[in-house]
């Protein structure tokens, strides 16, 4: 739960972030996630001579905080992501099941109403429209039209359970959709929260590499640790990522 508590510790500062102020992170999450770490550690080395152009201890030991609060605003964007994703594959899964059920039940109301202009009417008003949102409301409409008028389809020896499974389907694919569909207000906020997170971050990540990089300009062998590009070409010979990925343009 620790960068729960990073996070938690960091979130008045980081959603008072200005919107126009915002930034969108340039490479993957993870790789600049881990660059941060790296980078406390190695600055950590230095602190004796980083504090003479004004970096204090405070500002130093911020930096894992504020990298545990960006992991975990990161996880919680990833939850909603991959729960939408997750329930879109599902929907593709089951969707032509309950088409399946809605075709079959609309095909035998027409033929046990068929007799009674009035039932029928109402029948071809369910058929009209398309989508998933219609096939949602005609399993519902279809339950109850049936149920409520059972005779002409006890005599021709329908299950009337499938009424039943109607009505379940509609409920429980309402739901799915609506997961499929997200929450555009719930992952508008979890993103935009991610990115003020890193933004927090950011800040303070590219003063200390600043630092770094003016006071070792003539130090190659600490001079790459606050180089951003460092760290990734490192994560990749690890062989532990492989991704193409853009690096930090401040560098």
């Amino acid at each position: 739960m620790a960068n729960q508590d990073d996070y938690l510790a960091k979130e008045e500062t980081i959603m008072a972030i200005p919107d126009e102020e915002t930034l969108v992170p340039n490479l993957p999450m993870d790789n600049y996630l881990q660059s941060s770490e790296n980078l406390y550690h190695w600055a950590l080395d230095d602190f004796s001579k980083l504090k003479t152009l004004g970096l204090t201890r405070e500002m130093l030991d911020d930096l894992p905080v504020r990298t545990g609060a960006a992991r975990y605003a990161q996880s919680v964007w990833n939850k909603d992501y991959n729960s939408q994703q997750e329930a879109q594959k599902r929907w593709t899964e089951e969707a032509p099941a309950a088409f399946e059920l809605r075709d079959e039940l609309l095909r035998t109301l027409r033929y046990a109403y068929r007799k009674d202009p009035a039932l029928l009417s109402r029948v071809r008003a369910i058929a009209e429209g398309e989508g998933n949102d219609d096939l949602i409301q005609d399993l519902s409409d279809l339950s109850v039209l049936g149920k409520e008028n059972p005779e002409p389809l006890t005599a021709m020896g329908f299950d009337l359970s499938l009424l039943d499974t109607a009505e379940s389907e509609s409920d429980n694919k309402a739901t799915l959709l609506a997961e499929a569909n997200g929450d555009k207000a719930i992952q508008n906020q979890s993103k935009v929260l991610r990115d003020k997170a890193y933004t927090h971050l950011k800040e303070l990540s590219d003063e200390i590499r600043e630092a770094g990089k003016f006071l070792f300009w003539n130090d190659k062998t600490r001079y790459k640790g606050y180089t951003l590009s460092y760290w990734t070409r490192r994560k990749r010979k690890s062989g532990t990522d492989d991704t193409n990925m853009n690096t930090d343009t401040n560098e």
